[in-house]
C-alpha cells in the first residue's frame, strides 16, 4: 500500500477531515495534541519559526508531526506550556512504518531536536529515524509527576496522601481564614485576580499571558476550565489553573501570594480542586506536567520520563558540529542512539 507524505500548515487540519479527527477535541488525549492549542501556541508563543505539518497517510492510517521549522532545523511544535510533544497516528502500530518515508522527506532541514516525548512515542521516532537514514541520540528531558486513580474517590486518595500533608489541610482548614473556589467558566474578573497572584508569587514573570488566557476561554467555552481561587477576608491570595479533557485533569498553573504563605492558602486549594476533579468531574488521572518538583511528590506518587531526541541528517554539512557532539555524548553514555528500544 502506498504511503502519501506531504507537508501542510497548521490551520489547513481543522479542513481535512481525518486530521480534523486526529487533532480535534475528544480525539485527543489532552490539549496538548489538538490542532487548536498548536497553532495559538506557534502565533503566540513560537514566532518567528514557522509551524509545520509533516503528514504521512494511506487508505487505511494517518500520522501527523507537528513541527517548528526555523534557519537551525527542526524542533517540536512544544514549549514550557507543553506537556508533551509527539507524532500522532490512528494506527500505533503501524506508526514507525509511516514514520519511516515522512522522516526521510525531512532530510533537508538537517537538524531535528523534539521533546517532550512520552515513551512509546520516543521509542517509535529514535527506530524510524535510524531506519530513514538519520542519526539520533536520545536522552532525558524531564519528569512528570501524575497520579492514576483507580477508581478511588477522594476520600480513598486522600487517606493515601502523606501524613503531614493531610494534618496541614486539617489544621490551617480549621482556623476558617481561607475560603476556596472552583470557577468553571472563564470570567474576567477572576482572572484578572489569578494575574495579580501570579504578579505577587515567586513565579517568574509570566511568559506569555496572552496565549494563556486565550486558552483559558476556549476552555471555558469547551466546559473543560477550572480556576481555583483562595481568599482571605476577600483578598485573592492563592490561584490554580486547571483543565479537564480525556478523563484527565491537567493541572497548568498555580501561584500564591508570598505574605499569605502562613495560611497555607494554595496548598488548601490544590486539596479542593483535588476534590472537585476526583468526585465531581470524575476523572481517572492528575497530570502535574513538566518537572518533578519536591513538593508534586506530597500529592503524586507516580514519576515518567519525558525524552529528547536530537537527530541529524548525514549529508547536511552545516550541522556536522551538532552530530559530532551528538557522538560525543554516546561515548560518553550521556545519550543513546538509534534503534531505541524503549527502556525507561
Amino acid at each position: 500500500m502506498t504511503v502519501r507524505v506531504y507537508h501542510a500548515e497548521l490551520a489547513e487540519a481543522q479542513a481535512h477531515p481525518r486530521l480534523a479527527a486526529l487533532m480535534g477535541r475528544g480525539r485527543a488525549a489532552g490539549p496538548f495534541d489538538r490542532a487548536d492549542w498548536l497553532a495559538l501556541l506557534a502565533r503566540e508563543c513560537l514566532a518567528p519559526a514557522r509551524p509545520l505539518l509533516a503528514v504521512a497517510e494511506d487508505d487505511e492510517a494517518i500520522l501527523a508531526l507537528p513541527l517548528l521549522a526555523s534557519p537551525g532545523g527542526l524542533s517540536a511544535c512544544s514549549n514550557w506550556y507543553s506537556f508533551w510533544a509527539r507524532p500522532l497516528t490512528d494506527a500505533p502500530h503501524r506508526a514507525e512504518a509511516l514514520l519511516v518515508p515522512l522522516l526521510r522527506s525531512l532530510a533537508d532541514h538537517g537538524a531535528l531536536d523534539f521533546a517532550p516525548l512520552p515513551l512509546s512515542e520516543a521509542g517509535w521516532m529514535a527506530r524510524a529515524l535510524g531506519q530513514a537514514g538519520w542519526i539520533c541520540g536520545v536522552e532525558p528531558a524531564h519528569g512528570n509527576r501524575f497520579v492514576a486513580l483507580n477508581g478511588q474517590d477522594f476520600a480513598g486518595w486522600w487517606k493515601t496522601r502523606p501524613g503531614t500533608l493531610r494534618a496541614t489541610v486539617k489544621r490551617k482548614g480549621a482556623k476558617g481564614l481561607v475560603y476556596c473556589r472552583i470557577a468553571t467558566r472563564f470570567d474576567a474578573a477572576d482572572w484578572a485576580a489569578y494575574e495579580a497572584i501570579y504578579a505577587a508569587s515567586w513565579k517568574p514573570t509570566e511568559a506569555s499571558p496572552a496565549f494563556l488566557r486565550a486558552f483559558a476561554e476556549a476552555e471555558s467555552e469547551a466546559g473543560a476550565y477550572r480556576l481555583g481561587l483562595a481568599t482571605m477576608g476577600g483578598m485573592p491570595v492563592a490561584a490554580q489553573f486547571w483543565t479537564v479533557e480525556g478523563g484527565t485533569a491537567f493541572i497548568h498553573k498555580l501561584a500564591h501570594r508570598e505574605d499569605a504563605r502562613e495560611a497555607s492558602p494554595g496548598t488548601l486549594l490544590s486539596a479542593e480542586l483535588f476534590r472537585h476533579v476526583i468526585d465531581v468531574d470524575r476523572v481517572t488521572a492528575v497530570d502535574f506536567g513538566t518537572g518533578d518538583d519536591r513538593y508534586k511528590a506530597d500529592w503524586m506518587d507516580d514519576l515518567r520520563q519525558r525524552w529528547r531526541i536530537r537527530a541529524y541528517w548525514p549529508g547536511a554539512a552545516r550541522h556536522w558540529s551538532g552530530l559530532a557532539r551528538l557522538l560525543v555524548q554516546r561515548a560518553r553514555g550521556r545519550s543513546r542512539l538509534a534503534p531505541w528500544h524503549g527502556a525507561d
